[in-house]
């Protein structure tokens, strides 16, 4: 990592060159070298961006709001993940704010990454390759990106004028827009752009919500018009819109950005989302009254012709008060400027994609004729279209186009069948996009091999680790799935909690290992939401369930799979519990931040308190100890968390972020040497000749940060991944009980992971 700190004068409008630099020193390889592969989920995640390369056939690149990006080398092709060899210093880059490709240079891709505008993430920065993605070099920027803000689907921000090279504009949602005039080895603030233009207003409508953006204007898009220069000089009409209500949206330069002024004539009344301009040179630009991806109030779709000035309204279909809708794009055909496609966005009863064969002037719905094949992500099927923030018609083939969703998106190879009056067919196009968020791991001792906890989709049981699962558990049919765990010696019982939709129970059992799902009659008081933790038993026939809820969090346990609930006694709110998983009367709890452990004999009816007693002092909260850090890493990941060994009654781990301790039954926890961090933590199968189980975590061991393993109890550490394998931000870790060896790695936003021991 290489962060630079924020430069004030830039942000003020000084002119300040920053220079690029090599992304990293040399890769560190694994100490045990490890074949890695994806769990199949297939998309899971809002890819909000695609650009194909005009000079090579087949050849197209995606982004997401947090998962990195993306290449796919041809029109049937899986996508090649582009970014997994960010470490978690830099997790910030994995929110690609845009990209870009330049026209007359096959090779060259330009990323800028940065997830967020808070003021305690560092700033953004361009990722720029000259080997498709393959291998960067990096250039800091003085401010900041929000790759998963509000407005992210909007663009692109970042832009290569097709006739030099050189020539970069990129639109900052913060500090206004920016040039490059050395292929983005280094940028200087555009100051001719007037600050009036994108500097937020009284009058730019409703303030920030989620996502950090919604209310500031930030500058969406750039738009270079190739026939305005000659090859090797910069082209001299520009196009920028900006996010802002009640004022002129696009600006334009007509002398290589020397200058620049509002268009005149343009509404005002909504921003400007995306904008395509056609090989006639006409200009397209759809609107929305917010920036997304939340629901929308309103929008439209508008034509201009540039060379009269005259402004056209070719909105598909008008939103109203009981059907409220934007638009969120507009694509044109390459091989024909009559043809296209424009999308809303934010529509309660789903969106919807429109046709148009005559320049805007009449549009055809496509979707209700169309069909759909959710085959390669069948878990789909039960999710609205929603999120169309990107619709792209391959400039190679007119038959095949794209459009982007909150789960990966779609494509059709038959687009120009609409114009005959026939339906369109449509698969899901997000095969090797792998965006999902694991909010826990389940590796059954006997059965399948994994059973997933995943963020917005639910979760999976996956039966073959490298086909998409059959669709989500249900039911109950949940959102988020916030926990999953199952009893160690009767592997048949899962259990599972989250957000359920359409009036279900926040909990669902298998008891016949994730074939089939049932409810219960009745869930805890205050487990409202679905979230905190669950645990069962060894045996299976004991849950407790520690709710996180704010209108209650009273650890409940239930002996009769959920019929009904017990306040659990001896407990504090809200303090996670445990299983033993050899002695099925046996559960343990810790207040880490109390200096409290605790445990049950009765089957989690009542705990006992006693110190925790760590060798080194008690663990204080942030900012108020030495060997406490400011944060403790993300809190729902692995660390700061009491595990129970496997085969082993009443040994205890502490995975403290700081730290790893150990308490074996009778004894008191000891500090085990080398581990300085940790962020995830698990167990897996005994090596072989080993009695041992396998210990897995990520984190910091011997001053090195990686995903280690461990098969002596702690004694000795091998380093598993390598630098092309670490993607980012690494939640949880677990070994498979089943296969020495086998290790899943649930990130934040690359999905899940699977690791073996590679062959010679």
């Amino acid at each position: 990592m290489n962060p630079i700190k924020p430069l004030l004068g830039a942000l003020l409008g000084a002119q300040l060159a920053l220079t690029g630099a090599s992304v990293g020193a040399a890769p560190q390889p694994a100490d045990a070298p490890y074949a890695w592969k994806p769990v199949a989920i297939v998309g899971g995640g809002f890819v909000d961006g695609i650009v194909f390369q005009p000079a090579v056939p087949g050849l197209a690149y995606a982004r997401t709001d947090m998962g990195g990006a993306y290449r796919r080398d041809s029109a049937t092709g899986p996508w090649q993940p582009l970014l997994d060899w960010l470490p978690l210093a830099d997790v910030n880059l994995m929110g690609v704010e845009s990209l870009a490709v330049d026209a007359n240079d096959p090779d060259a891709l330009y990323l800028a990454c940065g997830t967020y505008t808070n003021p305690l993430v560092p700033n953004g920065a361009v990722l720029r390759s000259h080997d498709r993605g393959r291998t960067y070099q990096r250039t800091d920027l003085p401010f900041k990106l929000g790759g998963n803000e509000g407005g992210r689907g909007n663009g692109e921000r970042l832009a290569v004028d097709p006739n030099d090279g050189r020539v970069l504009y990129l639109g900052s949602r913060l500090a206004g827009l920016w040039r490059s005039t050395d292929a983005a080895r280094s940028f200087r603030r555009v100051d001719a752009f007037p600050d009036s233009a994108w500097q937020r207003q009284a009058s730019d409508g409703a303030p920030p919500s989620w996502g950090g953006s919604d209310g500031k204007a930030t500058i969406n898009f750039v738009l270079f018009d190739p026939k305005s220069g000659t090859r090797g000089q910069p082209s001299r009409t520009i196009y920028a819109g900006v996010s802002v209500v009640g004022r002129p949206s696009l600006w334009v330069s007509r002398n290589a950005g020397a200058s620049w002024q509002a268009v005149p004539g343009g509404p005002t009344q909504h921003r400007p989302m995306r904008a395509a301009l056609a090989g006639d040179g006409q200009l397209y630009i759809a609107y929305a009254s917010d920036p997304g991806p939340h629901r929308m109030k309103d929008g439209s779709v508008w034509r201009l012709a540039p060379r009269t000035g005259t402004w056209t309204d070719i909105t598909p279909e008008r939103p109203g008060a009981a059907d409220p809708f934007g638009y969120a794009t507009v694509a044109v055909d390459a091989t024909n400027p009559q043809r296209l496609l424009a999308s809303t966005v934010g529509r309660g009863k789903g969106d919807q994609l429109f046709r148009s064969t005559d320049g805007g002037a009449t549009w055809t719905r496509l979707f209700p004729a169309a069909q759909f094949d959710a085959a390669a992500a069948p878990y789909v099927a039960d999710t609205p279209l929603h999120w169309l923030y990107d619709v792209s018609i391959d400039p190679a083939n007119p038959d095949h186009a794209l459009f982007t969703t909150g789960y990966g998106g779609w494509e059709t190879r038959d687009l120009t069948a609409a114009d005959r009056g026939q339906p369109t067919h449509w698969q899901v196009m997000a095969g090797g996009i792998e965006e999902t968020v694991a909010l826990a791991l389940h590796s059954p001792t006997k059965g399948v091999p994994l059973v997933t906890a995943i963020g917005d989709y639910s979760g999976f049981v996956h039966t073959d680790l490298d086909k998409p699962a059959p669709g989500n558990p249900k039911p109950p049919f949940f959102g988020n799935t916030h926990d999953v765990t199952g009893a160690e010696l009767a592997p048949e019982v899962i259990v599972r909690i989250g957000h359920a939709r359409d009036g279900g129970r926040n909990l669902g059992y298998s008891l016949d290992g994730g074939k089939t799902w049932h409810e219960p009659r009745s869930v805890p008081a205050g487990a409202t939401t679905g979230d905190g933790f669950i645990a069962v038993s060894a045996d299976g026939r004991a849950w407790v369930w520690t709710p996180k809820s704010k209108d209650g969090s009273q650890p409940h346990v239930s002996h009769d799979h959920g019929d009904t609930w017990t306040p659990v006694q001896g407990l504090p709110a809200g303090t996670r519990v445990i299983a033993d998983r050899v002695n099925p009367k046996r559960f343990h709890a810790m207040a880490l931040f109390d200096d409290q452990l605790f445990s049950s004999d009765d089957g989690g009816l009542s705990f006992g308190a006693r110190p925790l007693a760590l060798p080194d002092g008690p663990v204080l909260r942030a900012d108020a100890g030495s060997n406490n850090h400011s944060t403790r890493g993300d809190d729902r990941g692995g660390q700061d968390r009491l595990y129970a060994a496997p085969g082993h009654e009443g040994e205890l781990w502490l995975p403290a972020f700081h730290g790893l301790y150990v308490k074996h039954a009778g004894q008191a926890f000891q500090r085990l040497p080398a581990v300085s961090e940790i962020h995830a933590f698990g167990f897996g199968r005994a090596a072989p000749g080993k009695k041992d189980p396998a210990l897995y975590l990520v984190g910091t061991v011997a001053g090195r940060y990686g995903i280690f393993r461990s098969t002596d109890g702690a004694k000795t550490w091998q380093r598993i991944n390598d630098d092309a394998h670490q993607w980012g931000l690494i939640l949880q870790i677990s070994g498979d009980p089943k296969v020495f060896g086998r290790v899943y790695v649930g990130t934040h936003g690359r999905g899940v992971l699977y690791g073996d021991p590679a062959r010679p």
